[in-house]
């Protein structure tokens, strides 16, 4: 243990940390080399002067590339949240010097980007200029991970129960319902009463089979007498959603927040269908306990300040 603390401490360098996770990201020591600008031997030699100082083996050799070994995985994640942390650092500084105020990095899901996150964006902006925002989109699966090891400040999107853990603080800010919409002329967007059958005999695109509100949304159609579409396409990618609805006159369904922001853009046109599926609130994860800069303070401030209009 003694030894392993010493490592951590002292032993590990920058290049060492850097080099672990491209290993880790690219499963191959050329692949890893090509992105370091080093050569593969220099990158296997580093390997095993790490391996050495541990003590044990980080990552397995096989003609189909490397994998981390238990241990591996620890240390990669340990190298993740430093260089995290070295990161933010460096721009924070670079951002003083440069006459900036600072920098934060936002996890966002596509429900929260349009309205929330963009008008929240639009305050601070509209108090600190110079304030750089990093947005990464995505769903919770691929933020957390970056949420809690340090490369994202905070997460703004959909508060899904299931994610919930001691490690998280979460703040609810509004419910957003889903919403059916069209393109503009289509012959539901001019009904002013659409109903579920109206639905069920276009083309639509609905979330994959795995996407609980893929469940929720056949739930609907089967509440009604109903079959689900028959002409579907499958996708959560939004613009694969605005795609097949402006394309295929297909039918799509959106949180309202969204619907709202295309729609004011003409991308869409909301139908008068009431969509009665249980969605989780939106609002803002961030991990319990950190230190948080002034920057992301104050853009939590601001989407406290946002929610809801």
């Amino acid at each position: 243990m003694a030894q392993i603390d010493r490592v951590l401490r002292s032993n590990l360098k920058l290049r060492h940390l850097q080099m672990l996770v491209a290993l880790d990201q690219f499963r191959h020591v050329g692949r890893a080399a090509e992105f370091l600008s080093v050569t593969q031997p220099a990158v296997s030699k580093t390997l095993a002067e790490i391996e050495r100082l541990f003590g044990l083996p980080l990552f397995e050799r096989s003609t189909r590339g490397t994998e981390p070994t238990a241990a591996g995985a620890s240390v990669v994640r340990f190298a993740r949240s430093v260089l995290a942390g070295y990161e933010r650092t460096r721009d924070e500084i670079a951002a003083e010097a440069s006459g900036a105020r600072g920098r934060v990095s936002v996890g966002a899901m596509v429900a929260a980007t349009p309205g929330l996150l963009a008008q929240a964006v639009e305050r601070l902006k509209a108090r600190s200029p110079h304030v750089t925002v990093l947005i990464e989109e995505g769903d919770l699966t691929r933020l957390l991970p970056q949420l809690r090891l340090g490369e994202l400040d905070l997460f703004v999107g959909r508060l899904e129960p299931g994610y919930a853990s001691p490690d998280l603080e979460t703040e609810a800010l509004y419910d957003d319902p889903m919403v059916a919409v069209v393109r503009p002329g289509h012959a539901l967007a001019r009904k002013r009463q659409p109903r579920w059958s109206d639905i069920a005999a276009q083309p639509c695109v609905l979330p994959p089979p795995w996407a609980s509100l893929r469940v929720k949304l056949e739930q609907q159609f089967f509440a009604h007498g109903l079959h689900p579409p028959a002409d579907i396409v499958e996708s959560a990618s939004f613009l694969s959603q605005i795609t097949f609805v402006q394309q295929r006159g297909a039918v799509a369904f959106m949180a309202r927040a969204v619907a709202r922001h295309c729609a004011e853009q003409g991308m869409v046109a909301v139908l008068k269908l009431p969509v009665p599926v249980e969605l989780p609130p939106v609002g803002i994860i961030r991990m319990r306990g950190r230190e948080e800069t002034a920057v992301t303070q104050a853009l939590v401030e601001c989407l406290r300040e946002a929610r809801g209009r």
